[in-house]
């Protein structure tokens, strides 16, 4: 029956979607900034590109349209056929499913190299894949600082986290806060720090896939939002871990095959010259012009002043050295706290293979996050950073680009089948990581909420099961609901909150539960819920919020600027009339407007919010620990120090 069930869920996918292929392409409308939402950043307006100025020129790179436009039928046919591998693999993985340990924890059957590569597919989002190298495309070096830190991340987890969180725990991160601590309690505020932070990064996702088949297809947003949510409540509720490990284990294969190529592409152009193609980009007379007038807004140029190389310099994004070390903590720690990267440590036999699955994760990723700085200056020399902002003004669509002109250009056949293939890439990578997130999710909802506060642990697996797919169903719902009602937010601010909720109130109080004597109950909520509520409030009065009152300021220097420049005779070209007319329906529309908090401007001058954060998280964990003192947990240390270096009562004891 549950064969039948998911035959007929790939049937009626794969109708809806040859439906969508048959139907003509919509006529493109305006190339506006889409900043797809993962991206880990909110890039600003960029200005109209200017004309090249005097000076050195390279080789400028042939015309390109101002939007992505792929092959539809090509990029579908790729599109189904990843749906039917990863619904496949659903069918399977649902017969096998059977217990509660099956659904959240594959059992404990994953190897160490099968769930490094899955770690590695529920890290690597669309974000990276998109938003990073669009980041160092317009940035420069600022970019590659983002690309680069989450490597240190693993190196935390590895050292510190991943072997003792395999022994202590079983399924949430409400069992392994909860086992010296008061069980109901801690396991409650866990669920709502898990439902918080997994929600928030899904939203993203969601909308991030709806921006991206509305972008590439003209498909309808709310269609695209509908449909990859169909098909990530269906990986979940039938297939559990064992299924979204495999979804990801594919789709990191075909990310990686990707961005290899793509790479190796980009260093083939150079001649496999590294040396050469740096010196190729400080050279580039666009690049100069782009870093001059769009990013430091020098509209005359600063004698002696060297703009290629300082595109080669950090500040020009993150200007704020605050800002750059605020933006490490979160990376370097965040993901130790991320509940859908803590659950993989529980689907594997024995804590030597969840250090192998680090090792292997940690080699993935940092192959990977290196290879898209390569992408990322490649679509700065080859695109140049006029092109990409004038085709999405955060620079996600630049990796798109990048693979259409090394492919052989718009309209060849090489140029659609390799942009098709890496469209398809990135929408497997957001179907992936949502799968991830709807099952941390719904675990803490049904495991720690229904199963262990509720009914007190006793409810037997069948039940379990019914429950936790339940439970799956309606997040999925949930993200659906909320991925529509968000398709004009900035949602940027999301992942950046994400992250940071995860760095101040999930790692402080994980690391002081498995090596602090004394840390109790009290400091298990502390940690929460003050690392969760200051990192949202944080960032809600964050320059990552879009203020509309900004906006319509913005607009009204270009207004200003352009009637002077008609009030002195100058006839406006056909380019300043469009960005005139632009400007004053921008101001019209954003003036006396303000944030979601009520906000003209931003108070909190950081983007991201870990460095006030953390310290506040783990200051409310020892300050709970030491007025509340509780016996009953450090009597337990002993236990619990025992399981994390042998594994007792979780499995048999590992070798060491």
């Amino acid at each position: 029956m549950l064969a039948k069930t998911l035959s007929a869920l790939l049937l009626s996918t794969f109708l809806f979607t040859a439906a969508l292929a048959a139907e003509p392409a919509k006529t493109a409308g305006p190339s506006a900034a889409v900043s797809t939402p993962s991206a880990p950043v909110s890039s600003p307006a960029m200005a109209a590109p200017a004309a090249p100025t005097a000076g050195p020129v390279t080789a400028a790179p042939a015309p390109a349209p101002t939007k992505v436009k792929p092959n539809r039928a090509i990029t579908i046919t790729m599109f189904m056929a990843i749906i039917a591998v990863t619904l496949g693999v659903v069918i399977w993985a649902a017969k096998r499913t059977t217990s509660a340990a099956d659904f959240y924890a594959a059992g404990g059957g994953i190897t160490g190299l099968q769930n490094g590569w899955a770690i590695a597919g529920d890290y690597m989002s669309a974000a990276s894949f998109l938003g990073m190298s669009g980041l160092i495309s317009l940035y420069g070096i600022d970019g590659f600082m983002y690309a680069v830190g989450p490597m240190f991340s693993f190196i935390a987890i590895l050292l510190v986290v991943a072997e003792p969180c395999r022994n202590a725990g079983k399924f949430t991160l409400g069992d392994i806060l909860s086992f010296r601590a008061a069980p109901k309690t801690v396991r409650g505020v866990a669920a709502l720090s898990t439902v918080t932070v997994s929600l928030f990064y899904l939203i993203a996702q969601m909308v991030g896939a709806g921006k991206l088949m509305q972008v590439l297809l003209d498909i309808p947003y709310r269609v695209s939002v509908i449909g990859v949510g169909v098909l990530m409540v269906g990986y979940v509720v039938f297939g559990g871990m064992k299924a979204t490990t495999w979804v990801q284990i594919i789709k990191a294969g075909l990310l990686m095959t990707g961005t290899v190529l793509l790479a190796f592409l980009v260093m083939a152009k150079a001649g496999m010259n590294p040396i050469g193609f740096f010196n190729d980009i400080v050279n580039s007379q666009l690049v100069q012009d782009h870093v001059r007038m769009n990013v430091l807004k020098d509209v005359v140029a600063k004698p002696g002043f060297d703009y290629g190389q300082r595109f080669m310099e950090p500040g020009l994004f993150l200007k704020n050295p605050l800002d750059q070390i605020s933006l490490g903590i979160a990376w370097a720690l965040g993901a130790a706290g991320l509940p859908h990267i803590l659950m993989r440590f529980f689907t594997v036999p024995s804590a030597k293979e969840a250090r192998k699955s680090i090792v292997v994760a940690l080699f993935i990723n940092s192959s990977f996050f290196f290879l898209i700085n390569l992408i990322g200056f490649g679509a700065a020399l080859y695109l140049t950073p006029q092109l990409i902002s004038s085709v999405d003004k955060g620079g996600n669509m630049a990796t798109l680009l990048l693979a259409q002109k090394l492919g052989g250009g718009a309209g060849s056949f090489g140029g659609d089948v390799f942009l098709a293939f890496i469209c398809a890439v990135a929408f497997a990578t957001i179907l992936a990581v949502v799968s991830g997130l709807v099952l941390a999710a719904s675990a803490a909802i049904a495991h720690d909420v229904y199963v262990n506060i509720i009914m007190g642990g006793n409810a037997d697996q069948q039940t379990q099961v019914r429950v936790a797919r339940v439970t799956s169903l309606f997040v999925g719902i949930a993200a659906i609901i909320m991925g529509l009602a968000a398709e004009k937010e900035n949602v940027v601010a999301l992942v950046a909150l994400a992250f940071a909720v995860a760095a101040s109130g999930n790692f402080p109080a994980v690391m002081l539960s498995l090596f602090w004597k004394r840390f109790n109950t009290a400091g298990v909520v502390g940690a929460l819920v003050v690392g969760t509520v200051s990192a949202l409030s944080l960032v809600m009065i964050s320059p990552v919020m879009t203020y509309p009152q900004k906006i319509a300021d913005d607009a009204k220097k270009v207004i200003t600027t352009l009637e002077k420049k008609q009030a002195e005779g100058a006839v406006l070209v056909e380019k300043d009339l469009k960005a005139l007319d632009k400007a004053r329906a921008d101001f019209q529309k954003n003036d006396g407007g303000t944030s979601m908090v009520g906000l003209k401007a931003p108070i909190f001058p950081l983007k991201n919010p870990a460095i006030v954060s953390l310290p506040l998280g783990l200051l409310a964990a020892i300050l709970g620990t030491l007025l509340f003192r509780d016996r009953r947990a450090e009597e337990m240390f002993d236990e619990i120090e025992v399981r994390q270096i042998t594994g007792l009562g979780i499995s048999k004891a590992s070798d060491h």
